[in-house]
């Protein structure tokens, strides 16, 4: 039985994939549930996988094809076996292999048809080259095709090598004469995304700024007294992401524009609270998201970002962890940030920024004293959202991140 593998059906907001990567050849055997073949789309890498145990058929597209939902990919042969392969021997002499001194003998006219020996003999080919399929080692017009296609495949990519060989060295030659080499590589669907998605924050939305500063010293404080006793109750560390998650909250709570999100002339003011994390990844920054956030504990928000980040790094996230989401926190601080100004994720009207956290004096109580201090960054679309309320809502994570008490005591 044959059974068709087809590009799984897509997203509404995305149209196409690219073949990224072919994990199994034409006539290989897979197994039910084995990865056959990646696509790339603006998101996410899709693994479309066996539905069945059986043998591979032909691959209908090319790496870095472009293909749509719905369309054929290949086919398995359901319950056949994959023909083997046995290593040839040093001394032996393949079946069909007939050298030019056999051309007149009685063996090329029991291997070569007469439409193939004059195919031969036309091309100028050594039928000992040429592997025969047919029975007894019999040479059939495919398997000439057959030898000429990976001839072929074979010359180009001794080009490529040439080619790739001479660039080396051009380009050697030119840092070695002071000139300046430059390569051209092509965007990766989720980079050319992420470019859309930043011009897009910037020319349909009124971005504007606030900082303020915060001394996580109380925070510091509760981490290191029961970092220990949370780590092996829960099995996951109590990092600072949860502190700011909930804080965050809290200020969107008191704040509902900036949970907020504009659609054409509408306002749609969201009474939940989708928390997307910014994430790096090998292919670039992805924004997972927890959703009801505000019912989560602080074990469980630590749990879930460290799924997030175990996933982008496999590559390995769904469109479900990275749709939709009422506000965003980056924290660039992980890479070493001081300061920045983040972009907006649309359609959300506002992103908060974390950064370095670095010792710095500070004034507390008419006293100079050393606080381990991280600078906020909101930005938030002024169409929305109005100064007071941006300096406001920041003053409220700020708040609650100096006294965590108030997370505790929902004050």
């Amino acid at each position: 039985m044959t059974i068709e593998v087809h590009v799984p059906a897509l997203p509404e907001s995305v149209t196409d994939a690219t073949i990224l990567s072919w994990h199994k050849q034409p006539g290989d055997a897979v197994k039910r549930d084995e990865n056959i073949v990646d696509l790339e789309t603006d998101k996410v890498v899709l693994e479309v996988t066996a539905t069945a145990d059986g043998v591979l058929g032909d691959a209908l597209f090319s790496e870095g094809d472009i293909v749509e939902a719905g369309q054929l990919l290949t086919t398995i042969t359901e319950g056949a076996t994959a023909e083997a392969k046995p290593a040839a021997k040093a001394d032996d002499k393949p079946a069909a292999a007939v050298t030019k001194d056999d051309n007149n003998s009685h063996k090329d006219a029991d291997v070569l048809t007469p439409a193939v020996r004059k195919l031969v003999k036309e091309l100028n080919l050594n039928p000992a080259d040429i592997k025969g399929t047919g029975k007894d080692g019999r040479i059939l017009k495919s398997d000439v095709m057959a030898y000429l296609d990976a001839r072929e495949a074979d010359n180009k990519a001794e080009a490529r090598d040439t080619q790739a060989i001479s660039q080396s060295v051009n380009q050697t030659s030119n840092m070695v004469s002071g000139e300046r080499p430059e390569q051209r590589v092509p965007m990766t669907r989720l980079r050319a995304r992420i470019a859309e998605r930043l011009i897009e924050a910037q020319s349909t939305a009124a971005i504007l700024t606030t900082f303020n500063e915060v001394d996580l010293t109380a925070v510091n404080r509760l981490r290191s007294q029961y970092r220990d006793s949370f780590e092996k109750k829960h099995d996951v560390r109590l990092g600072f992401m949860s502190f700011f998650i909930k804080a965050s909250i809290e200020a969107l709570k008191r704040f509902t524009a900036v949970n907020a999100s504009i659609d054409d002339k509408d306002i749609i003011y969201h009474g939940y609270y989708d928390i997307g994390v910014a994430v790096g990844s090998p292919r670039g920054l992805v924004v997972p998201v927890l959703r009801n956030a505000d019912q989560m504990s602080f074990a469980d928000i630590e749990k879930n970002i460290k799924q997030y980040a175990i996933k982008a790094n496999e590559g390995s996230l769904t469109y479900e962890d990275l749709n939709g989401g009422t506000f965003t926190i980056s924290n660039g601080g992980i890479y070493g940030s001081m300061l920045s100004t983040p972009i907006l994720n649309p359609p959300q009207s506002a992103i908060l920024g974390m950064h370095n956290i670095q010792q710095r004096p500070v004034v507390v109580d008419g006293e100079i004293v050393v606080r381990p201090m991280m600078y906020l960054a909101l930005s938030y679309d002024h169409r929305i959202i109005d100064g007071r309320e941006a300096v406001q809502f920041l003053l409220t994570i700020k708040e609650c991140l100096e006294d965590p008490a108030r997370l505790m005591l929902d004050i």
